[in-house]
């Protein structure tokens, strides 16, 4: 095969074609190499695999072609230098903790993530003697007031996970550096189609690749892309030695979704933008969270950030909870479940799901309200979607 670089090729050719040296079968799909391990010519080369002095698979745990096409793939389209994949999104965030942490650092993380990244901050790395500090994803005078001495990095996802809010990347990666803390950004609703962290100023970024990579609810995994030097000191060696791995099946799955994300996110949005001015006009709603629209607060942010908007909207509705678990349950067709990023569209009630888990003021904090509704708009047609809400508005 032909040695090219995949820099000089734009986002969708690379997310079809990078990342596959194809073997001596001369394949035009890539295979899955479904083995656990790998045969030595002799015992030298085996040794010299095992101190990397050459190059070369040693044990699927860290070592496969069908991952390791799936990681040159995603670091080709984030522009990143290197990729590592993982069991899962929470497995890429706890090896990037694990991988840069120790007993007396300090982390600043937005209000506004997933609530088990909350949780693993809190209860897991505080176990060990990692302090966080949780802030106003949008206040940056609140980012920088929260680094100490001791900070080791900021995170935060934009946009958040459920109220869609919006972070200048670029302005907290001032901050950041300006401190010698890095920043590091979940990209898991924008994906590299919409938005390039690491272009931005972003250090390190990572991904559910459970959600829109896959694109239809099939694999769990994740991702962490970032410089060949952090990669390599710090995150590569606790993936080796903890074993958080992406298996060689669901990084074959990932890699077919590669092949139409640029298309799906495109149609996602288009839908999810048709959705939320639907919304605005509906009786009975309190608020429209999505950034397409002209009264999301960080409209003209996420313009300039992101080349478009993302497919999950979130709106308050009047009357709390039970007025969102009566919408929840009319639904027909809307597939009630809280993972995100599927073809089909899906609808979750976060305060008792997705941050279900924190306590009432921490969700008060993150501003989660009891009549938040959130629904990642899928690829049916649109006036389907709006006719199965409608039944319970």
């Amino acid at each position: 095969m032909k040695d090219i670089n995949w820099y000089n090729y734009s986002l969708e050719t690379q997310a079809i074609r990078a990342g596959h040296n194809r073997t001596h079968e001369d394949e035009h799909s890539m295979p899955i190499f479904a083995t656990s391990s790998y045969v030595f010519k002799n015992a030298e080369e085996a040794a010299l695999r095992f101190t990397g002095q050459t190059p070369g698979n040693i044990y699927s745990r860290f070592t496969n072609p069908t991952v390791s096409a799936f990681q040159e793939r995603l670091a080709f389209m984030e522009k990143g230098e290197r990729c590592l994949a993982f069991s899962s999104g929470m497995a890429a965030i706890m090896a990037v903790g694990m991988g840069l942490l120790k007993a007396g650092d300090h982390v600043v993380c937005s209000r506004s993530v997933f609530g088990n990244t909350v949780l693993l901050f809190q209860n897991y790395f505080g176990k060990f003697g990692v302090e966080t500090d949780f802030v106003d994803l949008t206040n940056s005078e609140a980012w920088e007031s929260a680094i100490k001495p001791n900070t080791r990095f900021l995170f935060l996802e934009t946009p958040s996970n459920p109220l869609i809010e919006i972070a200048d990347i670029e302005l907290l990666a001032t901050i950041a550096h300006k401190h010698d803390c890095l920043l590091i950004v979940d990209n898991v609703f924008c994906t590299p189609v919409l938005q390039k962290p690491l272009g931005l100023g972003a250090d390190i970024v990572v991904h559910s690749a459970t959600k829109y990579i896959d694109g239809q609810g099939r694999c769990i995994g994740g991702a962490v892309i970032a410089g060949n030097e952090v990669i390599e000191k710090s995150i590569y060696p606790y993936l080796r030695t903890g074993g958080a791995t992406m298996s060689p099946f669901n990084a074959w799955v990932f890699l077919s979704g590669l092949e139409t994300l640029a298309v799906r996110m495109k149609a996602h949005c288009d839908n999810a933008f048709k959705l939320a001015k639907w919304l605005e006009q509906q009786a009975g709603i309190a608020k429209v969270h999505y950034p397409g629209l002209q009264s999301h607060a960080q409209h003209e942010l996420a313009k300039r950030q992101q080349s478009h908007f993302g497919g999950v909207v979130s709106f308050e509705l009047n009357g709390g909870k039970d007025k969102a678990w009566k919408l929840i349950d009319a639904t027909e067709m809307i597939s009630i479940t809280a993972n995100l990023g599927d073809v089909k569209t899906t609808i979750t009630h976060p305060a008792t799901t997705t941050h279900g888990r924190l306590a009432p003021e921490t969700r008060a904090a993150a501003g989660i309200k009891d009549g938040l509704v959130r629904v990642s708009v899928g690829l049916e047609n649109i006036e389907d979607i709006k006719k199965d809400l409608l039944k319970g508005l």
